[in-house]
């Protein structure tokens, strides 16, 4: 069977000061981002089987998969902190990112723009990093997120909440690199995310902004719907398209 030619890596991240370890799965093509879901770490959508879901695109050279730790747990669900100081550590996330992660994916596969992509609350960052850099992302693969982080800020709202709050600056946002993006965005009949994507969808079809929504039906929020989805979703990516400029 094969292991899509999985790798691991580690470093020292000089932005958030902590060490960061990821799996990154095939050789070359489309780099995607795949973050894991609340609190999760590097090797959870290996361990959820779905990376075998999606191996298909990764052994035809289609893709190449970059899949981080997430720090949640110093961010939006570290309870003991501050509300200012979980969107703050946030925010270096995001710098860490976009710093130290995206010259290495654009590095190794010639991509100038990248995917991001994830389940749960790692669609939520698929989404928000997605949108906060359309320049550098071209598709974003969000399956079973909510979009609204104030619930994770204890009634706080401030200036960093609302640019990491998608259904905040969404509706404002005019990047124009927007309109190159390819945006999918799943969920399941009995996903308890279901209003927060048709919420989600509106705003992007108010804003003519091209996107897909998927909704299975007898389906719920859970991995078995999403190793589903991804798949589907990846069939459906124009990559010639990702190359676009303005």
């Amino acid at each position: 069977m094969s292991n899509f030619n999985e790798e691991k890596h580690s470093w020292e991240s000089p932005v958030l000061g902590l060490k960061m370890e990821m799996l990154t799965f095939g050789t070359e093509g489309f780099p995607i981002v795949l973050f894991p879901t609340s609190m999760g770490m590097h090797n959870e959508n290996r361990d959820f089987k779905l990376i075998e879901a999606i191996g298909w695109f990764i052994d035809q050279g289609m893709i190449k998969v970059y899949c981080p730790d997430g720090i949640d747990k110093h961010s939006w669900y570290n309870t003991d902190a501050a509300p200012e100081y979980r969107v703050k550590n946030h925010i270096l996330y995001d710098q860490m990112l976009t710093e130290e992660l995206y010259p290495r994916m654009k590095e190794e596969t010639g991509f100038s723009r990248i995917g991001t992509a994830g389940c749960s609350f790692g669609g939520y960052h698929a989404m928000n990093f997605g949108l906060r850099h359309p320049d550098l992302v071209a598709a974003i693969f969000s399956l079973a997120a909510k979009f609204d982080i104030r619930d994770q800020m204890d009634g706080v709202y401030n200036d960093d909440v609302y640019f990491n709050n998608p259904v905040d600056y969404l509706p404002d946002l005019e990047d124009p690199w927007l309109w190159k993006s390819q945006i999918f965005l799943g969920s399941a009949e009995y996903d308890m995310c279901l209003d927060a994507n048709y919420n989600l969808a509106h705003v992007l079809g108010t804003k003519q902004v091209p996107h897909m929504l998927q909704v299975k039906p007898n389906d719920k929020h859970d991995w078995p719907c999403w190793r589903e989805q991804l798949p589907y979703f990846l069939s459906l990516l124009d990559i010639e398209k990702t190359k676009e400029l303005l």
